[in-house]
């Protein structure tokens, strides 16, 4: 996937219901700051910075560090790393579902940001020294 340059206020000014576009901004200060990089489209998924990755599959593309996107049903957050890796902190995060690698949240205001933020720290770290034996991590911005 490559970023598609879309105004990312608009993208969050389409999210419906209210609450995924009051999550948006919120979600997109917090991403801003935790990672040090503007915001960019990559489709329906705003993200920050860019890597390209690559699995011992052979399967490879391109991302954000840190991403997120704002579904009808919930705001789905994407960790590289997997919620395996966060499981303690998921454990005290308030209400929220997760898959392997996207944690689904339905309220932002039900949960504990520190808590989040600590969890997008560690993915972000994660990315950034190169991924896992599983998965070749390069930044590119």
């Amino acid at each position: 996937m490559k970023p598609t340059g879309d105004d990312v206020a608009g993208l969050i000014a389409r999210a419906k219901p209210a609450i995924r576009r009051r999550d948006a901004e919120t979600l997109t200060a917090l991403m801003r700051e935790v990672s040090g990089r503007e915001p960019q489209t990559w489709g329906t998924i705003i993200g920050f910075g860019s890597c390209h990755y690559r699995y011992p599959t052979g399967t490879e593309g391109d991302s954000g560090l840190l991403g997120f996107a704002p579904r009808a049903g919930a705001t789905t957050i994407y960790l590289f790393d997997g919620t395996a890796a966060h499981a303690e902190e998921l454990s005290v995060l308030g209400p929220h579902t997760t898959g392997a690698s996207c944690l689904y949240i339905k309220d932002l205001e039900a949960i504990d940001l520190d808590v989040l933020r600590g969890i997008l720290e560690r993915s972000l770290a994660w990315m950034e020294a190169g991924g896992s034996p599983g998965a070749q991590i390069t930044v590119t911005g």
